[in-house]
């Protein structure tokens, strides 16, 4: 009975995919919790405090049963003001908002342009859908505008979605977004922004990538919460009908129990640090540059943020550098297909507070050593 499975994993393992879970240890340079906030002491009082005033650990329940509490509601008026929208709606982690919104906002009749690089929860979810998808190539705004010029031609007659990520979490590069919201704008479209890995770095007061097109009517965005706000769950902006609908249609929003309303006390205290304490942004800005340096002066590309991907190509040779990495102290870890392209193994460095000016420096240094051993 359990022969297929084991025949799988035999398979992983032959292709250097074979994949186990492992513990934190080292510098970090693994996670996302880019502004240090998963440890802030000022997010363990506020929990603490709202603790002792009796809020409780768990929702018990979907929004719509009993589990709505007033820390949800508070979090999701302060999500909308900060972040311009109309309106905001709390899940329970950013894969599943993805999942949601994508299984529930697209029609039948419609279609979903899915970025080929993009989270796989969107993928994911647009499949899941009744919209018919189609996937273009990575940050091509030409190939979105053909695509659904071509369903148009082919006979669509509902509402285009464009899905991309704002800054894509393995390869560290942003999204043309103003040339894909005059794509949407020409085709009578909505454009839906994933900022997993720019909120809480990028734009004014942490805003995001995408700041200056939330509000609009035709632009939603999802705003994780487990990354640079260091705590978890994840916030859809959008107009207000938008998320009507998504209260009144969304399955994986009426069924699922609701997040817990720590939680969302961590996540609104964290919207209130990243405003006040701008000099966050500027540290991590300034590991980003030397991390940049680093990887030119061992002739690599650099992303610019604080995503940096070292392409190794083959399985096993991004698996072993990872490996001497950590046995150095460095928590680096190396991410092979599917979670990217077939031939495109690597080692995603992570720069987070979580680590200084010298951790960067040293980290590189030993990269350098390791790279020219396994060249």
């Amino acid at each position: 009975m359990l022969d297929r499975y084991e025949t799988s994993l035999r398979g992983l393992a032959r292709k250097d995919r074979l994949r186990s879970l492992s513990g934190r240890s080292g510098a970090d340079f693994a996670s996302n919790d880019y502004l240090g906030l998963a440890g802030s002491k000022r997010m363990a009082e506020a929990v603490a405090s709202a603790l002792a005033a009796g809020t409780p650990v768990g929702a018990t329940g979907s929004r719509l049963l009993r589990g709505n509490d007033p820390e949800h509601e508070a979090l999701e008026v302060k999500a909308a003001s900060f972040f311009g929208a109309e309106r905001a709606l709390f899940f329970g982690g950013g894969y599943v908002a993805n999942f949601a919104v994508l299984t529930t906002l697209p029609q039948k009749g419609d279609l979903v342009v899915l970025d080929e690089l993009i989270h796989a929860s969107a993928h994911e979810g647009a499949r899941a859908g009744r919209a018919e998808v189609a996937e273009v190539a990575h940050n091509d705004a030409n190939a979105v505008d053909d695509a659904i010029r071509s369903w148009r031609a082919r006979g669509g007659v509902g509402h285009a979605w464009i899905v991309a990520e704002s800054l894509y979490s393995m390869d560290g590069d942003r999204a043309p977004l103003g040339e894909l919201i005059e794509v949407a704008d020409r085709n009578d479209a909505f454009l839906f922004v994933d900022e997993a890995h720019a909120t809480g770095v990028y734009g004014p007061a942490g805003r995001g990538l995408a700041h200056d097109l939330e509000g609009r009517d035709n632009v939603g965005v999802l705003h994780t919460c487990g990354k640079a706000l260091g705590a978890s769950g994840a916030l859809v902006t959008a107009p207000a009908v938008l998320c009507d609908y998504l209260v009144n249609r969304c399955r994986p929003f009426i069924f699922a129990t609701a997040p817990s309303p720590l939680m969302a006390v961590a996540a609104a205290t964290a919207l209130d640090i990243v405003a006040d304490e701008p000099e966050r942004r500027e540290r991590l800005a300034g590991l980003v540059a030397l991390a940049s340096k680093g990887a030119e002066n061992l002739g690599l590309p650099a992303s610019g943020s604080q995503i940096l991907p070292i392409i190794v190509g083959d399985n096993a040779r991004a698996m072993a550098l990872a490996q001497a990495l950590q046995s150095r102290g460095f928590d680096v870890r190396g991410i092979r297909p599917p979670t990217v392209p077939e031939g495109t193994a690597r080692l995603r460095i992570s720069l987070t507070l979580n680590v200084g000016e010298d951790d960067v420096s040293a980290l590189f240094d030993a990269l350098a050593q390791e790279w020219e051993r396994r060249r």
